[in-house]
């Protein structure tokens, strides 16, 4: 057989193929190919002509709907700062209204009998539970059968805002904001970054910035350029940007939230994990005017040695990663790894950092952590460190995740003056190294 597709670096991202129609005629794809922000194709496997069925405005095409006995696809969504249906076959639009009508979140279609005569559809909402639906369509009809997270009901939360900020550059960046219930003026605030960074935030509900706006932050969450979603350009532009463009969008959103009144500009912190976790340690070392303290989970604080110890399951994207991060085969490559590495610009952080590691993480390697928190101890510097001995990129078991969240709760509180639970026995049944669960024990005065 010969090559039907052929898809180059720049668009892996946002090219893939969607299936292929039960009678074997068509096959789907999402392709950008000649495009920044990719179309949804047909491709006749007879006769090889292409059509082009839609493309969106701002954002790539997401996703897809299928009739689940032909298989052939009867609507489109995209997602700029919302989630966006489109209809390619009438009556479909005509039973997505309807439930739209009833329903006050997103809508997603979970699933459709293979009559097509039965749908189960979810309403995601940004403050509550999703809930999910029986929908008849003979009858139009919907009907409850359960929320997701039923106690999450019971509870007023945060509603989730989305908002365009300008970069510097003029890049429009699609970002999400969260403030605490009933509190006006200027509140503290937390740029909550995402990781990848190749992916993206949406809207909708969101545990970490529920958390923090119970606490009484306000939290702001960037797509940040190389964020997925919004054109293969969007993501290039994040080519060897990572503590430099990348940053800078950050540091514009700040800006912005000072600016609109959001934000105390004496009361900002960066938190997130893996290259959430770099940009905090970045923003620590780089920006200690702007962020009164930084909290990295399982970031990396050298891109040398994170280049140097890529786990074998990632060896076919390596060729990505030194276009995106940096080439560590020369020396060209090494030293701007060298120059954007936390770890060489420590001597100048001089805010608190909170650092969170998985011993077992095969992405980040523990080295990556313990090398920042050495040379902070060797300059005595304020940091906690936290390293938990059997989880991997991020924090599995529910015992850490609540001995981590009550640690950063209270971190973010001895520097931000947010709100915090009194800690009690969170680090008795966690895996962390025993010597740093002594110094936790005795630094919060809790057995």
């Amino acid at each position: 057989m010969g090559t039907l597709i052929k898809v180059g670096l720049e668009d892996v991202y946002t090219t893939q193929s969607l299936g292929i129609t039960k009678d074997g005629n068509l096959l789907y794809m999402l392709d950008s190919r000649g495009h920044d922000l990719n179309v949804l194709k047909e491709i006749n496997l007879s006769t090889k002509a292409e059509t082009v069925l839609a493309q969106g405005k701002k954002a790539d095409i997401g996703g897809v709907m299928s009739h689940p006995h032909t298989g052939v696809i009867e609507a489109y969504s995209t997602n700029y700062l919302r989630t966006e249906w489109t209809c390619l076959d009438k009556e479909i639009e005509v039973h997505l209204n309807t439930i739209k009508q009833t329903l006050k979140g997103e809508v997603n279609v979970a699933s459709r009998t293979l009559d097509d005569n039965l749908w189960v559809v979810a309403d995601l909402k940004d403050d509550g539970p999703t809930g999910y639906y029986l929908y008849q369509k003979a009858k139009k009809a919907l009907t409850f059968l359960f929320n997701q997270r039923e106690n999450l009901a019971s509870y007023q939360l945060a509603k989730m805002e989305g908002a365009v900020i300008k970069a510097r550059d003029g890049l429009e960046l699609p970002s999400y904001l969260t403030k605490p219930i009933n509190v006006k003026g200027p509140v503290p605030l937390i740029i909550l970054v995402h990781g990848g960074p190749v992916a993206r935030d949406d809207w909708g509900y969101d545990p970490e910035a529920q958390w923090l706006a119970n606490r009484g932050y306000a939290v702001l969450q960037v797509n940040y350029r190389a964020s997925t979603g919004f054109g293969k350009s969007f993501i290039s532009k994040g080519d060897r940007e990572w503590g430099a463009k990348m940053h800078e969008d950050l540091l514009d959103a700040v800006s912005w939230a000072i600016k609109e009144g959001i934000a105390d500009p004496t009361k900002v912190a960066i938190y997130g994990g893996s290259y959430g976790g770099y940009a905090a340690l970045w923003g620590a070392a780089h920006s200690g005017d702007v962020f009164k303290c930084a909290v990295d989970i399982v970031g990396p604080s050298n891109l040398q040695t994170l280049m140097a110890t890529i786990p074998p399951y990632w060896k076919p994207f390596l060729e990505q990663l030194y276009q995106r991060i940096g080439d560590n085969r020369t020396e060209e490559g090494l030293a701007l790894l060298k120059e954007r590495s936390p770890l060489t610009h420590v001597d100048k952080i001089h805010i608190p950092v909170l650092i969170a590691q998985g011993e077992k993480d095969p992405r980040v390697k523990q080295a990556e952590s313990e090398q920042i928190v050495a040379a902070m101890k060797a300059k005595n510097l304020g940091y906690i460190y936290m390293l938990f001995m059997d989880e991997g990129h991020g924090f599995a078991r529910p015992e850490n995740k609540f001995a981590f969240y009550a640690v950063a709760e209270r971190f973010l509180a001895d520097n931000l003056g947010g709100k915090f639970e009194v800690m009690t026995n969170e680090f008795e049944k966690t895996t962390l190294a025993p010597e740093h669960k002594t110094e936790l024990v005795a630094r919060f005065n809790k057995a």
